[in-house]
């Protein structure tokens, strides 16, 4: 019997799920956009084996409908999708970084006979769209699953072992207390990297010496400050009650260090570093999580010509691939410092080691 599998929104995640399932056995993954330039490009791209235009013709007889549109527009599908007449047995999963209110959505439109779980694949990209899509974009990431009470337990499982094919780790997790996690590990920092990194601009203003001073470590922990705009307004709106209670608590701590300088208690600011420094050490250093991770490799390089095309050949004739490559410091008779990014956390590795016995000095 084949299954067939619907995918709204074809990019990097929709793209990448109908790279993990199409021509597997017994599964057929069709694609849907209103965009004629996006049915061209998935098609080229190879990840579906049908696009269509037609939502009806999408989700006729689809075993699972995956929603993978940005959040802001969730609600809008589901409730159209609530009104086709859709196979009996369907599942309907989503892809967001919030649950609890799609969930509530799904709860008010439900019907007999069609299941809607919540999905949250905690795996993305640099790159965005179906031509970034890749079959290893959720391997080894956590694959968040957030079905309700009445979810049938069957249902569940056909969900889960469809995304089997995926290679993520499947996480079973109430819709409340993930959009409570997500947002203290996800959207609040979002939230400080922008505010963080609007501050300094307004500094800025006068002297343009910020700006000129904040490359290298500022730039990095300020990267998530350049989501896009627009998908990161749907987010923080969606979970909103969450992040609001979580920043009344990040103004506390910001209290209290206000208060720590004030009456230059060392010994707390110590301890403060010591309790972050301990829990941070503790955390999976090569898992993906909610926010992408970094695959990046410094080298200390001394300062002669052709040493940056020389590493460059070193890995390509190893056939190891750099998605980008900056130089952080080079100044005349001082080691420069060389930055290697990498997509994929086995090109890390494996450059890592091919460097290091070539002699160069490297570190993570």
């Amino acid at each position: 019997m084949t299954i067939k599998v619907a995918i709204f929104g074809v990019g990097l995640i929709g793209g990448s799920l109908g790279l993990c399932l199409k021509g597997k056995p017994g599964i057929t993954v069709v694609g849907h956009s209103h965009r004629p330039g996006s049915l061209n490009r998935m098609i080229e791209r190879g990840v579906v084996d049908a696009a269509t235009a037609s939502m009806e013709e999408a989700a006729a007889d689809a075993d699972f409908i995956f929603l993978c549109v940005p959040v802001g527009n969730l609600e809008e599908y589901l409730r159209r999708l609530n009104e086709l007449p859709l196979k009996p047995g369907c599942i309907i999963t989503d892809v967001g970084s919030t649950k609890a209110s799609i969930s509530a959505c799904a709860e008010t439109c439900s019907r007999p006979g069609v299941h809607f779980i919540g999905g949250h694949p905690m795996a993305g990209s640099e790159r965005s769209g179906v031509e970034a899509a890749s079959t290893l974009l959720f391997e080894n990431a956590f694959y968040v699953l957030t079905p309700s009470a009445g979810v049938p337990e069957e249902a569940y499982l056909r969900l889960e072992q469809l995304l089997g094919y995926t290679r993520a780790q499947i996480v079973r997790v109430d819709p409340v207390l993930h959009d409570e996690i997500v947002g203290a590990i996800s959207h609040l920092p979002h939230i400080i990297a922008v505010a963080l990194v609007n501050q300094v601009c307004d500094y800025d203003k006068d002297n343009g010496l910020h700006r000129m001073l904040a490359a290298g470590g500022f730039r990095d922990i300020t990267r998530i400050a350049s989501s896009d705009p627009i998908i990161w307004r749907d987010i923080l709106l969606s979970n909103r009650n969450v992040l609001l209670s979580l920043l009344q608590d990040w103004n506390r701590e910001i209290d209290g260090f206000i208060h720590m300088l004030e009456e230059r208690d060392g010994e707390r600011i110590e301890q403060a570093f010591q309790k972050a420094n301990q829990f941070r050490g503790e955390l999976p250093e090569r898992r993906k999580g909610a926010i992408t991770s970094l695959y990046d490799i410094y080298i200390d390089v001394p300062d002669h010509p052709g040493i940056i095309g020389q590493i460059a050949t070193e890995l390509g004739v190893q056939h190891i691939n750099l998605s980008n490559m900056q130089i952080i410091e080079s100044r005349e008779d001082v080691p420069g410092v060389l930055r290697l990014s990498f997509r994929q956390e086995n090109e890390m590795e494996r450059a890592k080691q091919h460097l290091h016995a070539q002699g160069y000095a490297v570190y993570l």
